[in-house]
């Protein structure tokens, strides 16, 4: 992915993509809630949908149907920090169901999970863009056709790399 660009390359084609408001960061001088995409190796770990709209994408992916109460908590001091929570839950968190539609499709890497380290963000996916061309917080968007187009040639440890 060159977040220079815009662009994120898969299999040889190349496909327009968003980035955070602010740009692209370092991983390591990344903070929480800095509107920065983090620079850097990743893997996917699994991904999550939106089944009232979506199929069960057909992937070698691992996807999850997501619930209403399905969140992810942003709180730097909480021992959940940059995990899966369950709503409601009484610190920082950003809600997964959404009615804009960006979360129809997320894509959940392993950006600063292993052990989370307080602060250094959390809540970077890969997710749909919104037909605004909005930028995003700091997570990946992809148009709703690319990611369609990915979903079949997706594996659960594949490589992710995000680069200038």
């Amino acid at each position: 992915m060159n977040t220079s660009a815009h662009t994120i390359e898969f299999e040889g084609q190349i496909y327009p993509c968003r980035i955070g408001r602010e740009g692209a960061i370092a991983f390591e001088k990344g903070r929480e809630g800095d509107e920065k995409t983090p620079l850097g190796d990743y893997s996917l770990r699994f991904g999550l949908y939106r089944a009232d709209r979506l199929p069960n994408p057909k992937s070698g992916l691992t996807f999850r149907p997501l619930r209403k109460n399905d969140g992810w908590c942003d709180d730097p001091n909480d021992p959940a920090y940059n995990r899966f929570i369950r709503l409601p839950y009484n610190v920082s968190h950003e809600k997964l169901w959404r009615e804009d539609g960006a979360y129809d499709v997320i894509l959940v890497m392993n950006h600063n999970d292993s052990p989370p380290e307080a602060g250094l963000g959390s809540a970077v996916f890969i997710h749909v863009a919104q037909a605004d061309d909005r930028k995003t917080l700091g997570c990946v968007a992809l148009a709703p056709e690319v990611i369609v187009r990915l979903l079949p040639r997706l594996k659960t440890g594949m490589d992710v790399n995000i680069q200038l």
